[in-house]
């Protein structure tokens, strides 16, 4: 668990959101600590994206005394977002909005994806 920096955190609660049309939206909340530092990459394109880990834990199941967690791949583009995620330091506890997203690239053995969120708002807790 984090420690506390005296911040209130709100609580987030699961509920089906839709869109003005009655479409359903992507948007996605995590709260986790991170891997490893996070690192700059620039594409072939030009653009710019930041990317990280973050690290989940799952609720432990009572018949096991192993910790269970999932580790998700972020992704940042916008300039504010990149800049937040670089100050960021290993083990740093944080909370993630955006929305998942599918990577298509071309890779010496063909086509390849992953799935990542998209980072729209990165707070530091």
């Amino acid at each position: 668990m984090p420690k506390s920096t005296g911040k209130r955190v709100k609580k987030v609660q699961t509920r089906e959101t839709k869109s003005a049309s009655g479409d359903y939206l992507n948007q996605v909340s995590l709260v986790g600590r991170l891997s490893g530092v996070a690192k700059e990459k620039i594409l072939p394109s030009g653009s710019k994206v930041v990317e990280f880990r973050l690290v989940i834990e799952r609720e432990q199941d009572r018949s096991s005394s192993k910790k269970l967690v999932d580790t998700i791949d972020i992704a940042t583009w916008s300039a504010v977002g990149r800049r937040s995620a670089l100050k960021l330091g290993e083990n740093s506890w944080i909370s993630v909005n955006g929305a998942i997203r599918r990577r298509f690239w071309q890779s010496p053995s063909g086509l390849a994806s992953r799935w990542q969120v998209e980072a729209s708002e990165i707070i530091s807790i």
